[in-house]
């Protein structure tokens, strides 16, 4: 019988996070102060993460120790199985070999409690009691939930308003773990009324929900603000995922031809790409995908520029590719993609051409969702239906070159919560949006005041 899950017992769990901070071929150029244009200190910080975050936000360490507590609670779930999709390979008729990473046997369903658990324990050992952040898809927002529920710490989030309004069951799976959750712009936050001042029913957007959520976490007691994707502590927190995934790979004598994640913020990309991108930089040959709806072209569109991380202009200035912090994406179901700006990282590995860029429009991926979920089973998330369309695409020409090749992509999540974006599609109600290069040069003019990257 072939192997269909390569699983990992507990005691192979990886015990360090990786930081390709260490092994980049370029360093990432320093967050500045909007005010000064001079990169910005760690006491700068302090009054929005706990110093033990910052400390890692700003490594260079290659290893980073994982706390005993930490991996405690990552037991639940990982070490998470390696999939061989043969039936979708069948369906496809192609030598290419498929590899998925599930990362929604999780809690919370996706990648992102493998942060939210770091992060809610490095907020409690510091004496946070209260932890404030923001939520696109609601992913993010159960993940943390769960998290502060496990640490005893209370939570709020905001939630950006379409999809507050499409999932009602993410509020739901929230309230459910102890946190409070309310739709963004909401009227809460000196950011959130003036956004609904301009529009009554402004949809939101990620830039938005982050703006109220750092302005509550600066504004309130004993609380701090967490990131759910972008940053580099975060990215660092998911690379358990990669290493895992190289241990299962070469369980079995393999190694990936070619790496594919979704990309909005960049943290579930990273968590699988960063330790096959640290085998590249050392030599291996291996093609490295981050996908992207085409409403939301932030790496294949947007330009590589200092931006602020939210619409209200309250984060330091990042060097990015950006679609303008002013951007408001189209209303897709891919919520966890509709962020304006990509995390620093990934944007370096784009300039540097250790990693590519592809996007894809909502349709196309949905088209492949269903494909997915009709060999394999698993119903997969909005987002993960991006990677999934690579792949296909990427089997495609394998069979057309009648090459035998070994794709692994990052499965970030399941869908359950999100049947209704399926039905709408299945019933032909789901529409494509794709953004102008006229639209993109709007929204970045203000910008030109900022140093560019070097």
């Amino acid at each position: 019988m072939n192997k269909k899950k390569i699983t990992l017992p507990d005691n192979e769990i990886p015990r360090q996070w990786y930081n390709i901070q260490a092994d980049l071929p370029n360093p990432i150029p320093p967050p500045l102060n909007p005010a000064t244009n001079t990169p910005i200190s760690p006491d700068m910080l302090s009054a929005v993460f706990p110093m033990n975050l910052i400390e890692q936000e700003l490594s260079t360490e290659r290893w980073i120790d994982i706390p005993e507590a930490v991996l405690e609670k990552l037991l639940m779930w990982r070490p998470t199985p390696l999939y061989r999709a043969y039936a979708l390979e069948k369906a496809l008729d192609t030598p290419a070999r498929i590899y998925f990473k599930n990362e929604g046997v999780s809690p919370a369903g996706s990648h992102k409690p493998n942060t939210a658990i770091a992060q809610a324990y490095f907020n409690k050992v510091f004496g946070i009691k209260r932890i404030a952040t923001e939520t696109g898809a609601g992913q993010w927002g159960s993940a943390l939930s769960f998290a502060c529920n496990q640490f005893g710490l209370q939570c709020k989030v905001y939630m950006v308003r379409i999809s507050y309004n499409q999932k009602p069951y993410r509020k739901m799976l929230m309230e459910t773990w102890g946190a409070q959750c309310v739709p963004s712009p909401s009227p809460d936050t000196n950011a959130g009324r003036k956004f609904l001042a301009e529009n009554p029913e402004h949809p939101g957007s990620l830039g938005i929900s982050i703006s109220e959520a750092i302005e509550d976490a600066v504004t309130s007691k004993d609380t701090r603000y967490s990131l759910g994707s972008v940053l580099n502590h975060v990215i660092l927190h998911q690379t358990i995922i990669g290493l895992e995934a190289q241990k299962q790979m070469a369980s079995i004598n393999e190694y990936p031809d070619i790496i594919i994640g979704c990309a909005g913020g960049g943290s579930n990309f990273s968590g699988l790409a960063l330790p096959f991108v640290r085998d590249k930089i050392n030599g291996k040959k291996v093609k490295v995908i981050a996908v992207e709806p085409a409403s939301c072209p932030t790496l294949t569109k947007g330009p590589y520029i200092y931006d602020f991380g939210d619409t209200a202009e309250t984060t330091p200035l990042l060097a990015m590719h950006s679609l303008g912090h002013a951007f408001v994406p189209a209303p897709i179901h891919a919520g966890g993609l509709r962020y304006h700006g990509m995390a620093p990282i990934v944007s370096r590995l784009l300039v540097d051409g250790l990693i590519e860029a592809k996007a894809y429009t909502q349709l196309q991926t949905f088209a492949a969702g269903v494909t997915f979920a009709r060999t394999e089973g698993f119903v997969p998330a909005p987002e993960t239906n991006h990677a999934i369309a690579c792949a296909i695409e990427e089997a495609k020409k394998a069979k057309e070159e009648g090459k035998e090749k070994v794709i692994l992509l990052n499965w970030s999540g399941h869908g359950i919560m999100d049947l209704a974006a399926y039905d709408a599609y299945l019933s032909g109600k789901l529409e494509d949006s794709a953004m102008g290069d006229d639209e993109i040069q709007k929204l970045l003019q203000d910008l030109s005041k900022y140093p560019k990257p070097k």
